[in-house]
């Protein structure tokens, strides 16, 4: 029974084959046997299926689709990307993503990135305002509290200012000691304070800074948490 069935549909592409050369341009042609390997690969399908054949049928079963123009198969089953037939991205074509801090929108040709802050010292604030500074100051308050939104700024950041990263370490460096630990320059510096600034100044300075960058206030955790550790440094905790 395979053998037969094989033998006409091989029977029907001769035929096909030979009224395309004659009647056909060549456009035609290439549609029409197309749709004959179509048919051709889903009755093959079939019959493997019958036979027990589940694999085979099931990749006969994908090309035949293929050829009869079910685009939206080419990228399922195991077929790659670029496969004949897969998906294919359309020109202007755009993707949306929102974060517990941003909404952040992503243009497929150009993969440029735009979009807004949605939570923190800069809401409210488009993405691309923001200076590569400010830009890592968001990423370090996400870095821990939303992984997410400091993924995507990562990638803007890589974008729009590639040597971040290395900018980043090089500042937290120059401002720590060799041991890496907060040095009371820095933390004078931070709380605003003078050397020689009593216990009293520290405390004072520490709370007033708290009630502004306070992250329940809408400020930053990073600054937060460095201002909490400049008082640290400051008071010998």
């Amino acid at each position: 029974m395979q053998y037969l069935l094989l033998g006409l549909a091989a029977l029907v592409v001769a035929l096909i084959v030979l009224r395309g050369f004659t009647v056909a341009n060549p456009a035609a042609m290439a549609r029409q046997l197309k749709l004959a390997g179509g048919i051709i690969a889903l009755i093959a399908a079939l019959v493997f299926f019958v036979r027990g054949g589940i694999n085979q049928a099931l990749i006969l079963g994908l090309v035949g689709a293929w050829l009869l123009g079910w685009r939206g198969l080419g990228s399922w089953g195991g077929f790659p990307s670029g496969f004949p037939g897969s998906a294919r991205k359309s020109p202007g074509q755009t993707s949306h993503v929102a974060t517990d801090h941003l909404e952040m929108e992503l243009d497929h040709d150009t993969g440029a990135m735009t979009g807004r802050v949605l939570k923190g010292m800069f809401q409210g604030r488009s993405i691309e305002s923001l200076k590569p500074a400010e830009l890592a100051l968001l990423w370090q308050d996400c870095r821990f509290v939303d992984p997410q939104s400091a993924q995507i700024l990562e990638a803007y950041l890589d974008r729009v200012h590639a040597t971040w990263r290395e900018d980043v370490a090089r500042g937290e460096r120059e401002m720590r000691g060799s041991d890496g630990r907060m040095s009371a320059d820095e933390a004078l510096n931070i709380l605003g304070l003078a050397p020689g600034a009593s216990e009293e100044d520290v405390r004072r300075a520490h709370r007033e800074l708290m009630l502004k960058l306070h992250p329940d206030r809408g400020g930053s955790t990073y600054l937060a948490a460095q201002i909490n550790e400049a008082k640290d440094v400051l008071l010998g905790s």
